[in-house]
């Protein structure tokens, strides 16, 4: 019995590997075609939508464009896929991007660009000509600059300096962290806000916090001032990583996403996936109270082999799946079968993933202060975000600390 049990044990086992070695073949692939289709080897930027077609009205506001955090993304994956000469190219349009704001001169990051090749060193903000009163529209959001953001620019910044010593992008991290000091600290209590949202001429500061921005800006300067012995990137590491321990609940056994609009009072009604995982990934060592998140995540966050990205998901959210699976190899907890399968199922065809297989799922959060009611979807096309995070899974690599996935040393 026992003889039959292992063998068993062994079969699935490999079943396991071979289906994640797919998926990581697959997603990896993806992100290789997607970069090899913007020709040359100079700065680029890839479409965060690669799919969306023109002159469909609902989705013109994303057509063509690279958010920074899918793109971050998708240059880390690839790393992690052995294509750091890709990878390098996406940093070194986010280096142009900073230096050459059309309207700022602070060294900022937008919070998307237009996707494709960067020509004549110019990085262009995303927008789009609308025929109904002929004017240039853009998006408040995707011209504003949101704190995760830029922190999630910085990992990708550290991971190139890493493959190639080249002092550049080390810096270019450090200024990006310096900006987040500068524009969004806020205090009562002490954490870092949500950055600006907002057209040029009316941007307005976000006063919220929230727990993953917060991991991020922990990650990155933790990381950064490992690297420079930057004393004011340690402060800024130890600052963030307060907030992130204060809001773990120690009763729900959760974390809390962070604070509503007032910058102070705490967020308690919603709940977030990545709020819930990231920190098991970035932390190290982290609290072993920590691991007992997995009971919320499964009762809160679980859509059938998967989950979503709110509480009591209407559909499974790809990106997060992965994250999920991502953060079970960092607290030890082995992966299902059945959640590689389910990343491998929500393949688009080219190797590239969507973002749900449902035709829309909600977040329970708004776009920014503008909206009206909680306008932040993801919708069934293929995501880079998502296929970058598949492949960081499969591949099982830590985009906060810019190596092979390690099972966590926990604290008392």
């Amino acid at each position: 019995m026992g003889l039959t049990f292992m063998v068993v044990a062994a079969t699935d086992a490999h079943a396991t590997d071979v289906t994640r070695q797919r998926l990581a073949d697959s997603s990896c692939s993806a992100l290789r075609s997607a970069a090899a289709a913007i020709p040359g080897n100079g700065p680029m930027l890839l479409p965060s939508y690669p799919t969306l077609k023109q002159g469909d009205d609902a989705t013109k506001a994303l057509e063509n464009v690279a958010f920074v955090y899918d793109n971050a993304l998708a240059g880390i994956a690839l790393t992690a896929c052995g294509d750091s000469a890709q990878a390098r190219r996406i940093a070194d349009a986010l280096l142009l991007a900073a230096a050459h704001d059309p309207s700022f001169k602070d060294g900022r990051l937008r919070n998307a660009y237009r996707s494709g090749g960067v020509d004549n060193g110019k990085v262009e903000l995303p927008g789009y000509w609308q025929t109904r009163g002929n004017y240039w529209s853009q998006d408040p959001y995707q011209v504003g600059t949101a704190t995760g953001n830029v922190a999630w620019a910085a990992l990708l910044l550290l991971t190139i300096y890493d493959n190639t010593h080249d002092r550049r992008y080390l810096d270019a991290a450090v200024a990006q962290l310096h900006w987040i000091q500068a524009h969004t600290t806020g205090s009562a209590p002490p954490a870092y806000e949500g950055g600006l949202f907002g057209y040029d001429n009316a941007q307005r500061q976000q006063h919220w916090k929230a727990t993953e921005h917060n991991i991020d800006v922990y990650a990155a300067a933790t990381w950064a001032s490992r690297d420079t012995q930057d004393a004011t990137l340690a402060q800024q590491a130890k600052l963030a990583s307060s907030f992130v321990y204060a809001m773990w609940d120690n009763t729900q056994h959760r974390f809390l996403v962070g604070t509503l609009d007032d910058g102070k009072t705490l967020s308690r009604d919603k709940s977030g996936l990545d709020a819930q995982v990231w920190p098991l990934l970035a932390f190290n060592p982290h609290p072993a109270e920590w691991n007992q998140v997995w009971t919320w995540v499964d009762t809160q966050h679980r859509s059938g082999d998967g989950y979503g990205y709110r509480r009591q998901p209407d559909g499974v959210w790809t990106e997060g799946t992965a994250q999920v699976a991502a953060a079970m190899q960092a607290s030890g907890t082995p992966v299902p079968d059945a959640l590689w399968q389910l990343l491998a199922a929500q393949n688009s065809g080219d190797g590239m993933l969507y973002a749900t297989p449902q035709a829309r799922i909600s977040t329970d959060f708004a776009i920014g202060p503008t909206s009206t009611y909680a306008d932040f979807f993801y919708y069934h096309y293929p995501h880079l975000g998502a296929t970058a995070w598949t492949a960081l899974a499969a591949k099982g690599w830590n985009p906060f600390t810019g190596g092979p996935i390690t099972r966590t040393e926990n604290t008392p």
